[in-house]
């Protein structure tokens, strides 16, 4: 059996300098600012990260919210997936990372739900996606699509079909009211797949709603560091740690040690 590949959320100027320090296998960063529209510009250590054996997962930017029904969310939305796909594809990485996002108090979630599947259909129509995407779960928010176990398979009945990956967010899961122990066994129900797991401890307590990521060890976090261990174990994917950077070699090194 393959080692398991744990790394970090590390700042994107420097990622590979980044690696080293944490002594990672796997390393996420942002191309552009996450709270923009920016299309990424090549990485300035684009050759040298996809010649690197690390494994590099993109997260796009906080913004993109696929599933609005406002056009001027959503039109640039579909446009900035597109964009972040072809940057992380650039640097050899093996998949954008997009939040589920979420409609309106007074829109219909079907809706966002259609949306979803028009982003996959519009690609597929010009070749697709250059790299996986992987839709994330989110900790809260109202009208969220993928808050909630119900909505994500209602999601994946509109996007399973064009191969769409699945990233399990551990602190969102907490957030949101899931039980970590059997988290695993329902998403792969739903989806098939877990292709990225964010292993991040929580602030807040269970059901809190609230998306704030604590060090899976020695830090504030409300989480078992057990059941964060056996969440990865269970998944079987490559491991992220979204917790804060001074703790990251340590959440690394702790992980590494309980996986094997």
């Amino acid at each position: 059996m393959l080692a398991m590949l744990i790394g970090a959320h590390v700042r994107d100027d420097d990622p590979l300098t980044a690696v080293a320090e944490r002594k990672a296998d796997v390393v996420q960063f942002f191309l552009s600012d996450p709270q923009g529209w920016k299309a990424p510009k090549p990485h300035p250590h684009g050759e040298a990260i996809a010649a690197d054996p690390v494994e590099v997962f993109i997260h796009s930017p906080y913004l993109i919210n696929v599933a609005s029904l406002n056009n001027r969310i959503r039109i640039p939305s579909r446009k900035n997936v597109t964009q972040h796909a072809d940057g992380a594809a650039a640097i050899g990485a093996k998949g954008l990372i997009v939040h589920g996002g979420h409609v309106g108090a007074n829109d219909d979630v079907e809706a966002g739900l259609d949306n979803w599947r028009k982003l996959f259909e519009r690609e597929q129509e010009k070749g697709g996606f250059k790299v996986p995407i992987l839709i994330e779960n989110t900790a809260g928010g109202e009208n969220a699509i993928t808050r909630d176990l119900d909505v994500i398979a209602r999601l994946w009945d509109k996007v399973g079909e064009f191969g769409a990956g699945f990233c399990l967010d551990t602190c969102h899961a907490f957030a949101a009211g899931w039980d970590l122990a059997t988290a695993v066994e329902k998403v792969k129900a739903i989806t098939g797949r877990i292709d990225l797991v964010h292993l991040n401890n929580s602030r807040d307590e269970f059901g809190s709603t609230r998306d704030r990521h604590a060090n899976v060890v020695e830090g504030e976090g409300t989480i078992d560091p057990d059941v964060l261990v056996e969440v990865a174990r269970a998944a079987g994917a490559p491991v992220v740690v979204e917790t804060p950077a001074e703790g990251q070699a340590t959440d690394i090194a702790y992980l590494r040690e309980k996986l094997g």
